[in-house]
């Protein structure tokens, strides 16, 4: 191995190192708050997809910067020599990409959808009814047989939405959750979540149901808050849901 190369590969340790120190050992990566079971997975996920993919951009950075610098020069006179390809390296590379690909496509992959859908068989404790239209959310509480503009959900149950939208596309996404799901006019789709942190919109802007789908010209004032309370809390908002008088058209 020429000199070239042993730097290169040199450099490319030291970054590979220094990016994996920066995303593990150091809190420059802070993921938001993760408020549900499902959270934690899309975030486990994330993360290690993350470490992973540090050595790819580490060593073609490696490359470039000792590229640059070595052979930097006031500029050719002419064509250089023509240069055939390294078949050992383009298999190294072939190999070692597509090996990495293939992983990642099994764990967090498949992995991680498998775990997504073992959340959501679990026995539902509370339905909720999202109807999108534009520029607001519809929700309703079919067990309690209330309406609501606001969306609250008890800790620790397994809350199940049913989500459908009246006229364009739109997206049911709670940040705090890590859940999505598209709303389909037409058509009901399903998504699940557990919370496990209490919290709301005004002590953390992510604990809110926001469109994530480009559904018109005030797309992004399609949101409402939301809040995870106690099961006592939960309670005594349903019971004073249902004593409210109806609204009058």
């Amino acid at each position: 191995m020429n000199r070239d190369r042993v730097i290169v590969f040199f450099l490319w340790f030291v970054l590979w190192a220094l990016g994996e120190f920066v995303i593990i050992g150091t809190n420059l990566f802070r993921y938001p708050v993760a408020a549900a079971e499902e959270a934690t997975i899309v975030d486990q996920a994330f993360h290690f997809l993350t470490v992973l993919a540090v050595p790819v951009p580490a060593f073609v950075l490696s490359v470039l910067v000792y590229s640059v610098l070595r052979f930097r020069s006031s500029g050719p006179d002419q064509d250089g020599p023509p240069v055939h390809i390294n078949r050992s390296w383009a298999v190294f590379w072939l190999a070692w990409t597509t090996g990495l690909t293939l992983f990642v496509m099994v764990f967090p992959g498949v992995t991680g959808l498998l775990d997504m859908r073992h959340h959501a068989s679990k026995p539902v404790d509370l339905l909720v009814q999202a109807q999108g239209i534009r520029y607001a959310w519809a929700l309703t509480y079919p067990e309690q047989g209330i309406s609501t503009q606001e969306l609250v959900v008890p800790i620790g149950k397994h809350v199940r939405f049913e989500v459908t939208a009246l006229d364009v596309l739109h997206s049911f996404w709670i940040p705090a959750f890590r859940i999505k799901i598209d709303a389909v006019p037409g058509m009901t789709t399903t998504v699940s979540a557990t919370p496990t942190q209490t919290g709301d919109f005004d002590g953390d802007p992510q604990f809110r149901l926001q469109c994530a789908e480009l559904c018109g010209l005030n797309h992004n004032k399609m949101m409402l808050k939301v809040r995870v309370v106690s099961e006592g809390d939960f309670a005594a908002w349903v019971a004073a849901q249902q004593t409210r008088p109806a609204r009058t058209p």
